[in-house]
């Protein structure tokens, strides 16, 4: 039976526009100010934006965050300017962050922005108008839904290109997490999925095929799928009507994140956020503040890997591929590991 009970709430003073999850708490765009709770509830810090926020991001220590055309960098610190804003034509509607660092930006104009971790603007590609980011398959390939209802996968490099997974069209996708994703049919039929930049590597049907989903997120126990009537279904367990759902006659809203394996938070958009917190996932909830923890100690030593992950490219460029394996090893970026390993095994070094 799954425990899932409210930790804490919190009304913001404002409608709320955009929510994601920061240092095992919450970041939350309400009004023209951007606040940041801490998983106990506890303010760390409020700002004012010249804009209101409709989309922000977390990684590293930095937040990514568009308001009306701009892109603005902010330190989770103490809710300082990093950088003051980048704006295109059209203004941008997504953002997610980077492996490796920086951030990727789908703008209205049919094109994804690539920025550095600091807000740098890099270089741009030609997409076709996105709907929705979904996630990055590895380091180079990444998929995004674009405004028809297809998914694409494109490979972002010198040598750029993109290939739609196949001619199916789908009216919702949630982010990619794990390599698992969910999608939903134009009949409203809701199915999981591994994608790879070719297709699937597995894709079936889900029971729970009567959903209209808001948003979804996959934690400890798996996935959780926020509804358009402000219920949490929880889709591996739909035979028992009783511990699949949470929040009946509460409306908990239409905005939902993840923070760890065993907590989530929701939010209504007339400012009422709540904490949901689930004591039976113990081992996930101490890997997951453990990964919480980490992500802020980041925050604190960002220049230091920064520096780190510069040599080791340096090292892959010049063919060092012992030291550059090691720099990566150092930074816990155990793909790049890998894909070195096997590297030396074809060069025979």
């Amino acid at each position: 039976m799954m425990t899932w009970s409210i930790s804490w709430s919190w009304q913001a003073p404002s409608r709320i526009s955009c929510i994601a999850a920061v240092e095992g708490g919450v970041v939350i765009s309400s009004g023209l100010e951007l606040y940041l709770l801490e998983s106990d509830g506890s303010k760390r810090w409020s700002i004012k934006t010249p804009f209101k926020v409709h989309s922000i991001h977390y990684n590293n220590g930095v937040l990514a965050a568009l308001a009306a055309h701009g892109f603005y960098v902010i330190s989770t610190t103490d809710g300082s300017m990093i950088h003051d804003g980048r704006s295109t034509y059209g203004g941008f509607t997504d953002v997610i962050s980077r492996p490796g660092g920086g951030w990727i930006l789908s703008g209205k104009e049919g094109q994804i922005h690539l920025f550095s971790h600091e807000g740098i603007g890099i270089k741009r590609f030609e997409t076709g108008k996105v709907r929705r980011l979904v996630g990055w398959l590895d380091r180079e390939h990444i998929l995004w839904q674009s405004d028809d209802g297809l998914l694409w996968c494109g490979r972002l490099g010198s040598n750029y290109a993109k290939r739609s997974l196949e001619e199916r069209t789908w009216s919702w996708v949630s982010r990619l997490d794990s390599g698992r994703l969910v999608l939903q049919t134009s009949s409203g039929e809701i199915w999981e999925g591994i994608p790879h930049p070719f297709g699937w590597d597995h894709i079936e049907k889900l029971q729970s095929d009567s959903l209209e989903p808001m948003e979804g997120i996959r934690c400890g126990d798996g996935w959780w799928i926020l509804g358009i009537e402000g219920l949490l279904y929880h889709l591996s367990n739909s035979s028992d009507s009783e511990s699949s759902q949470l929040g009946y006659e509460m409306n908990l809203g239409d905005l939902l994140t993840k923070i760890t394996n065993d907590s989530m938070v929701t939010a209504t958009r007339n400012g009422l956020i709540r904490m949901w917190k689930a004591p039976h996932l113990a081992n996930s909830e101490r890997e997951s503040r453990y990964q919480a923890a980490a992500e802020a100690a980041l925050a604190r030593d960002w220049e230091e890997r920064k520096a780190i992950f510069t040599r080791a490219q340096k090292a892959e460029t010049e063919g060092r591929l012992s030291l550059a394996v090691e720099l990566y090893q150092s930074l816990g970026r155990q793909e790049d590991v890998k894909r070195l390993l096997k590297r030396q095994k074809v060069d025979g070094e």
